[in-house]
């Protein structure tokens, strides 16, 4: 009989760890909310005691999330699992998640500690966090790179102390498949009572094998898989949780397994974590990737147009996607527009933004002769997550040649006006310092993005900005059929997210 794989999400918590990702306190609940809706089984909102930001965010999604297990990290100390326990309390399946480092390298370089006191401290920290949540999940960090009988001891003695899971982690991603699915095998043939427990595992992608270790850890008696969506996470990231579901899914009989994500919410998880994290999914990323389901090739195009299942083991609509792009444009209505959102599964906006999104619309079909699914989408998520407006852009003008470039701005503070030009290298460039100098306030550009929308010369334009203030990054989106307005648009929202944060 198949047994069921847990799905423990750490896109809030590993994933958000991610170099230049910084999420607000709604952005991560807004995930939060998409992934108990895509299925998954345990939600890692964050780490407590990193930051007052993580707590107040670990808090709130503990207050929103109505029936997924949510779970904080916490080090095994007294602190840590205190700050946890006080953010969780809220959650309807509240979990604390603890750990100590167990490998020799571990002990003797960063913890400083002796094998009997990491042991100590274990049992005595997942026993008192036992005294506070009746779900505690236990990690022995760095388990991949620790002496077995050791990691063997620890893991008997903490499930004597109150531990319900067991994780496994490959925290540098360093072991192989077979190698880390027979280390899987003998903590099930040598903890005594690891029938109390259940064996979670955590793989990185340092090597790029955290999803196949994973499986692997599956066919020798894993239960529960934390991986994140898109596989973001530190350096070369974790698992990716759309590949791991998809392939327990399409590989039954490979794996005698099954998990209760909604695999068509997977598309749509994506691209709200793409979105939110800035972090651009690459086109031939496996699953999510815009190339995932695409055919170029003379050959494949023929295969798949007389049988789909020549060249595609899965179909685009098992992740939510729709083959067919939407035929809107200028002469439709409302009821069109709300009747595709709903297909394309935005079912649950509310009234305003269903108007502000249709007069986007509206607005964008007198520009371009078709206005594509993937435009409309782009459109609802500007206007879903659109930020406060403290700055609003007027207008811009540029003005560019060959030698050099200038723009004039107008910016709406409250209430007042402010006009400011400045010269730049090239339009974007010199929008951008315009802009700069009229909020008066210092700060670094950290990345650009510009990507197509869809395709065609009238594509529209999505930019992607990241800036940088007082060690903080702020991310923003802005999309027009114009690259210098979607420009102007993501550099303006990047200042308006960082303005809410001084």
């Amino acid at each position: 009989m198949n047994k069921k794989i847990y799905i423990f999400d750490t896109t809030l918590r590993d994933g958000e760890q991610t170099p230049g990702v910084s999420l607000n306190i709604n952005e991560k609940v807004e995930i939060a909310k998409q992934l108990e809706k895509l299925g998954v089984d345990v939600i890692e909102a964050g780490f407590p005691v990193a930051s007052k930001g993580d707590f107040e965010a670990v808090k709130a999604i503990s207050k929103n999330i109505k029936n997924t297990v949510v779970t904080g990290l916490a080090r095994a100390t007294k602190k840590d699992i205190d700050t946890a326990w006080e953010a969780l309390k809220y959650a309807r399946k509240p979990r604390i998640h603890t750990f100590i480092a167990t490998s020799d390298i571990h002990m003797e370089n960063k913890l400083k500690m002796k094998p009997k006191e990491v042991l100590k401290r274990a049992c005595e920290m997942v026993k008192y966090a036992k005294s506070l949540c009746k779900n505690v999940e236990f990690s022995p960090e760095d388990a991949s790179r620790t002496r077995k009988d050791f990691l063997y001891e620890v893991l008997e003695k903490v499930i004597d102390a109150g531990a319900d899971v067991l994780n496994i982690p490959d925290t540098v991603g360093y072991t192989t498949p077979d190698e880390y699915g027979e280390f899987i095998k003998g903590i099930k043939e040598n903890v005594k009572n690891i029938d109390k427990a259940i064996i979670s595992v955590h793989c990185h992608n340092d090597l790029g094998m955290a999803v196949s270790n994973s499986l692997a850890a599956i066919k020798n008696g894993a239960e529960q898989i934390e991986c994140s969506m898109n596989g973001l996470g530190e350096r070369a990231g974790n698992a990716a949780t759309e590949e791991i579901v998809m392939a327990i899914k399409t590989r039954e009989d490979i794996y005698n397994s099954y998990t209760d994500v909604v695999t068509k919410e997977i598309m749509r998880t994506s691209r709200l974590v793409s979105d939110l994290t800035g972090i651009h999914i690459q086109n031939n990323k496996a699953i999510v990737g815009e190339n995932a389901f695409a055919h170029e090739s003379g050959i494949h195009q023929h295969g798949v147009l007389n049988c789909r299942e020549t060249y595609e083991i899965m179909t685009p609509e098992s992740v939510g996607l729709n083959k067919n792009s939407i035929v809107l444009g200028k002469h439709s209505g409302r009821h069109a527009f709300e009747k595709r959102l709903e297909e394309i599964g935005y079912n649950d906006l509310k009234e305003e933004k269903i108007t502000e999104a249709f007069y986007k619309f509206k607005d964008l079909a007198d520009r371009k002769k078709i206005v594509s699914d993937e435009d409309i989408e782009a459109l609802v998520r500007e206007e879903v997550f659109k930020v406060e407006e403290t700055f609003k852009l007027e207008y811009y003008q540029v003005s560019s040649g060959s030698v050099v470039s200038t723009s004039t701005v107008k910016i709406r503070f409250k209430d007042e006006e402010i006009n400011e030009a400045a010269c730049g290298d090239g339009p974007v460039d010199a929008t951008f310092k315009a802009i700069e100098k009229a909020i008066g306030i210092n700060f670094n550009l950290k990345d650009y993005l510009l990507k197509s929308v869809g395709s065609g010369k009238d594509a529209l334009g999505e930019v992607t900005v990241k800036i940088e203030k007082d060690q903080k990054i702020f991310s923003a989106k802005g999309i027009s059929t114009d690259i210098v307005e979607a420009s102007a648009k993501a550099f303006i929202n990047s200042v308006n997210k960082m303005y809410c944060y001084i």
